[in-house]
C-alpha cells in the first residue's frame, strides 16, 4: 500500500507521527511536506497530495490542517477526489463505506494522536460497500 501525506504548519507534528506510524506497519509513505512548523498556505500541500491521489499514484491520502476544513476544501477541489474531514473512527469508516473517500483529512488541533490513528487505520482498512451508495457517488463524479 502506498499513501500521500501532507499538512500545513498547524498539522506537522500529527503528520510525523502518522508517517512514522504508516512506515512502522511497512507502507510506503510520500511525503508532500511541510516539513517544519513555518507558517505556510495549506493549498501548497492538499493539491499535490490530491494529485497524487487523481493520478493513482497512490491507494490513498491523508491530509490535515489546524481544523481541517481549508485543506479539505483545496483537496475537494480535484476531479475525483473525495476528501472527507474526520474526528474520529465511525466517521472515518462510514466515509469510506458510504462515499468511497480517497484522502483521510484531520483537524490536527482538535483531534488527539491515538484518535488519528484510530482514524489512519480505519480508514486505510475499510471497503466501500457499493450497492445504494453507488449511485450517490457517480452523481459526485458525474457533475
Amino acid at each position: 500500500m502506498k499513501i500521500a501525506i501532507g499538512s500545513d504548519h498547524a498539522g506537522f507534528s500529527l503528520k510525523v507521527i502518522l508517517k512514522n506510524y504508516l512506515e512502522e506497519k511497512g507502507i510506503q509513505v510520500n511525503d508532500f511536506g511541510t516539513f517544519t512548523e513555518e507558517s505556510v498556505d495549506y493549498p501548497d500541500f492538499a493539491h499535490p497530495v490530491a494529485e497524487s491521489v487523481e493520478k493513482k499514484e497512490v491507494d490513498f491520502g491523508i491530509i490535515m490542517c489546524g481544523t481541517g476544513n481549508g485543506i479539505n476544501i483545496a483537496a475537494n477541489k480535484h476531479k475525483g477526489i473525495r476528501a472527507a474531514l474526520c474526528w474520529n473512527s465511525d466517521i472515518a469508516i462510514l466515509s469510506r463505506q458510504h462515499n468511497d473517500a480517497n484522502i483521510l483529512t484531520l483537524p490536527a488541533r482538535f483531534i488527539s494522536k491515538e484518535e488519528a490513528i484510530k482514524c489512519v487505520e480505519s480508514f486505510i482498512k475499510t471497503l466501500f460497500e457499493g450497492g445504494r451508495h453507488y449511485g450517490r457517488v457517480k452523481k459526485i463524479s458525474d457533475f
